[in-house]
């Protein structure tokens, strides 16, 4: 048993934390949101006060955060408040699941080298369903040392496990597949709204779809139109699941990756100016399969 700080109890984070919970390590659990550490707490975790708290006596910390600003503040410390690190015992070992620049988490990567403590960017895909199932595939950026050290932990979260190479690699890795699964859901949902301005059955023709050539993760998982997938988000009123602006966010990541070297990346931008128009119509909380609002008949 090892006690892990998992700090971050957000759609993906809360799973994550209970599945190391009930793989029989002690799990001392923090978030902002007083009702997210709850439910982690109700599987067996322990709550702590602050994430200063949560990482006292932790052999291993797990951090699940909405973007790089958020991670950079919390280790690094913000407006002269000291940074996550300075309450790390060396030898420790951080696992960053947040999806977030690369440039972030070589920052944070080395200032964690200075002090002793192995930091790893880990970041995942699969959706809130593979987080509680625990058949997340992580993307990771670290030495292979760090990598097989984090291993153990990662299977119990996960059924794929990356080594996309040095760290940040992780983080690169994720926001090209978060460009092309935002492609992916923008054609999805203009194919399927298509096909019901004619008249046609969703179920049906999502259907014909997944077992033709334009078969695709969401049609197998996640179809947008409400429902198809019975435990999709958009069976759920678009609660859940992987917000709007996060999307947004990592397509935006994208794209700064994509201007920094010079990469083309015309659907990737497309793709975002979509979703911001989306998010701006006051779709920012719902999942990111909401966007087929957009392209429906009214």
């Amino acid at each position: 048993m090892t006690t892990i700080a998992f700090i971050g109890l957000g759609n993906m984070g809360g799973p994550m934390a209970i599945n190391l919970q009930k793989a029989g390590h002690a799990v001392r659990a923090f978030d902002l949101s007083k009702e997210a550490v709850d439910k982690v707490v109700a599987e067996g975790a322990t709550a702590a006060f602050s994430a200063q708290d949560a990482v006292q006596g932790a052999k291993v910390v797990v951090t699940m955060l909405p973007a790089s600003q958020h991670v950079e503040a919390l280790f690094l410390g913000k407006d002269g408040a000291p940074g996550l690190l300075t309450s790390i015992a060396p030898g420790t070992l951080v696992i960053d699941s947040s999806t977030i620049a690369a440039a972030t988490s070589q920052k944070v990567a080395k200032a964690a080298d200075a002090a002793g403590i192995d930091f790893i960017d880990a970041p995942v895909s699969g959706g809130t369903g593979g987080a509680i199932a625990g058949t997340l595939t992580f993307m990771v950026g670290g030495t292979t040392a760090q990598l097989e050290r984090a291993q153990p932990y990662l299977e119990k979260m996960g059924a794929n496990i990356f080594h996309a190479g040095a760290v940040g690699a992780g983080q690169t890795a994720k926001i090209c597949n978060n460009m092309l699964l935002g492609i992916l859901m923008v054609g999805t949902s203009e194919a399927i709204a298509l096909g019901v301005a004619n008249g046609l059955d969703p179920k049906v023709l999502s259907e014909i779809m997944r077992r033709s050539s334009g078969g695709n993760w969401a049609l197998e998982k996640y179809n947008p139109f409400p429902g198809v997938h019975e435990n999709a988000p958009a069976s759920k009123g678009y609660a859940g699941g992987f917000g709007t602006d996060l999307m947004l966010k990592d397509l935006g990541l994208a794209q700064d990756n994509a201007i920094a070297t010079k990469a083309s990346t015309p659907l990737g931008g497309m793709a975002r100016a979509i979703y911001a128009a989306h998010s701006i119509a006051g779709h920012g909380g719902e999942d990111f399969s909401s966007v087929i609002k957009m392209l429906q008949k009214p």
